[in-house]
């Protein structure tokens, strides 16, 4: 049963990046945070292999822990739209807590769905996701110095754990869309 029925337009932008990595998303409001998380991992092009958590306000939602060491909401239990229940409200989503991957989530707009139209989908964005578990942004930064000097010392080590060629430039909005639009668009809350 659906909480309020309404679509939240969302841009999520990684922090300490430069020049920016951002999507804009639209998801049901009325989705939880465990679900948005999944959506969020799609459009950003993580690979959800690592933990995450969001914080909002000063309370922080992630899927439980079984040994109780990690004081945080269950991310599951909780939907979107009673955390953050007006426009132009900001949290924080953080992704593999090693490599401390922050971004910032606006929620840019409230709306009635489309008629028609299904969610969740990618509306915009920029520039590729960092590779996953490259060190952070400092490590990111590090990677994309070497990757712009094939003279470097480290850029046959990096090419070769790259293993693809990687181009910080490259966003392709269809292609996203279409991996956001198979992400879960709920799950049943527990």
């Amino acid at each position: 049963m659906k909480a309020n029925g309404l679509i939240y337009q969302i841009k999520i932008t990684l922090k300490e990046v430069k020049p920016p990595v951002w999507r804009r998303v639209q998801v049901e409001g009325d989705i939880s945070l465990h679900v948005l998380h999944k959506i969020l991992n799609e459009a950003m092009g993580w690979m959800d292999s690592h933990l995450y958590q969001f914080r909002i306000g000063e309370t922080y939602y992630s899927v439980p822990d079984p040994d109780g060491e990690f004081p945080a909401k269950n991310s599951e239990t909780v939907r979107l739209s009673r955390l953050v229940p007006k426009e132009k409200a900001r949290f924080v989503y953080e992704y593999d807590f090693g490599d401390g991957w922050e971004h910032e989530v606006l929620l840019e707009k409230i709306m009635p769905p489309e008629p028609g139209k299904k969610y969740p989908l990618c509306l915009a964005g920029a520039r590729a996701c960092p590779p996953e578990d490259c060190g952070g942004d400092g490590g990111y930064a590090e990677l994309l110095e070497i990757l712009k000097d094939p003279k470097h010392e480290r850029y046959a080590e990096m090419t070769e754990w790259l293993e693809r060629p990687f181009d910080p430039e490259a966003f392709n909005l269809n292609e996203t869309d279409q991996t956001v639009r198979r992400a879960p668009s709920r799950v049943e809350f527990r």
